[in-house]
């Protein structure tokens, strides 16, 4: 998976405020390419780490048939300095990469046959993510 995006204008941004527990997001609200999704409950941010922990957690337990979306995407980048510097000289250097969460969007959708197992892997998954989520089945 593609960890940050290939074309930025500048590398390092301001600080964002993240403070968008009130709104809701539309966009992404409802599975587009499948039945079986995780949405989150509450806004928050995702690391690099956590996203791909999760991705190689639900292609394991589904295998190579299934289908798989990752529907987040880490597009922030976060600096820190080190340790031991003193103040001034500049932004730090990137640290790491991570997505921002709103509240009602949509994570990671799978396509299964087995109602039983894409429940299992889904809880699986859901486990890894340091947000609150629930499990979406669409009723069609």
């Amino acid at each position: 998976m593609k960890q940050l995006p290939s074309n930025l204008k500048f590398k390092k941004y301001h600080k964002v405020n993240f403070n968008f527990s009130f709104f809701l997001e539309t966009k992404v609200f409802f599975p587009l390419f499948s039945i079986f999704s995780i949405q989150a409950c509450e806004s928050g941010k995702l690391t690099f780490k956590q996203i791909e922990s999760c991705r190689r957690t639900l292609r394991r337990g589904l295998g190579k048939k299934s289908g798989l979306w990752i529907r987040c995407f880490t597009s922030v980048s976060v600096t820190k300095k080190p340790i031991a510097a003193r103040m001034g000289k500049g932004k730090g250097a990137i640290s790491h990469w991570m997505a921002p969460i709103k509240k009602g969007q949509v994570l990671f959708e799978i396509n299964c046959r087995s109602h039983f197992l894409a429940f299992f892997v889904l809880k699986k998954a859901r486990s890894k993510l340091p947000l609150k989520t629930v499990l979406l089945k669409l009723k069609y």
